[in-house]
């Protein structure tokens, strides 16, 4: 078993959490799946600020659609783990594409649902996008119709609320027949409920995510299964697909994998009633 951050070490003790598995490290948080009062728990200890942001939206939360948050202190969550077999990213690679995106957009709508209590801290939606600007205005092209569809959606924003800021394949979890399936991993924003559906068309995981005619098709599900203007689901799609190029790009400059996505989108776009 590889070895235990101190970090992680010192909560695991603090809350008499036994390892159960290795610890893992991210680019934003440390991980030991641990076992908590006899049940599977998830230790995360967070690196970056974008991960306390999300560990309050869990705790605020409070299990509804989410993974159930056991404790929180400072930069750690404990969280329940998830122990069901099945996977989004098996699903929709196994000729069950529909099923998967229909699953991920019933996850956000227990989301998105009322609660009665303010939310923690949130990062607005323009502020999101803010590395988006400078790219799209330095490289123009498919970037700048990136830029320009984020300005337009963001100007005129709907159903303003609460976003988790990173729903994809891998972000959704089977928990098992009792707390089905939840969300982990939120990037804590604000802004259009929309835009929460974008990951789901992008998402790198998915080998086929490029394949326009998949694209055009799980738009149409998505759409129908969130209750979403489909035009406009695939405009905060191009939007994202060019920050997502924004946040990769190094001084080289964009290239054809930066560029793909982005493209196709257009395409579909175009194609579009």
């Amino acid at each position: 078993m590889a070895q235990i951050q101190p970090s992680l070490d010192s909560y695991r003790r603090r809350w008499d959490l036994s390892p159960d598995g290795p610890a893992v490290e991210t680019r934003s948080s440390q991980l030991l799946p641990v076992v908590a009062s006899g049940e599977p728990a998830m230790l995360k200890v967070a690196i970056s600020p974008e991960e306390r942001a999300g560990a309050a939206l869990m705790v605020w939360w409070e299990g509804v659609g989410a993974a159930r948050v056991l404790a929180h202190e400072g930069a750690a969550i404990l969280l329940e783990r998830a122990v069901g077999g099945c996977s989004l990213l098996d699903l929709a690679t196994s000729c069950r594409d529909d099923e998967a995106s229909r699953i991920a957009c019933a996850v956000a709508a227990r989301l998105h649902g009322p609660r009665d209590r303010p939310p923690p801290d949130l990062v607005p939606l323009d502020a999101w996008f803010a590395e988006l600007w400078p790219v799209g205005a330095r490289y123009g092209g498919i970037l700048g119709a990136c830029a320009d569809a984020a300005r337009t959606l963001l100007a005129a924003p709907r159903e303003i609320g609460v976003l988790h800021g990173d729903i994809h394949h891998g972000n959704v979890l089977d928990f098992g027949p009792e707390r089905g399936w939840l969300a982990i991993d939120p990037k804590g924003l604000w802004g259009e409920r929309t835009y929460d559906f974008a990951n789901l068309l992008c998402n790198p995981e998915l080998p086929m995510t490029r394949d326009p005619a998949r694209l055009a098709r799980q738009a149409t599900i998505i759409a129908e299964a969130a209750n979403l203007d489909r035009g406009r689901l695939l405009l905060w799609a191009l939007a994202y697909a060019g920050l997502a190029a924004a946040w990769d790009l190094d001084n080289e400059g964009p290239t054809e994998v930066h560029l793909r996505m982005p493209r196709v989108l257009a395409e579909i776009l175009a194609l579009s009633p």
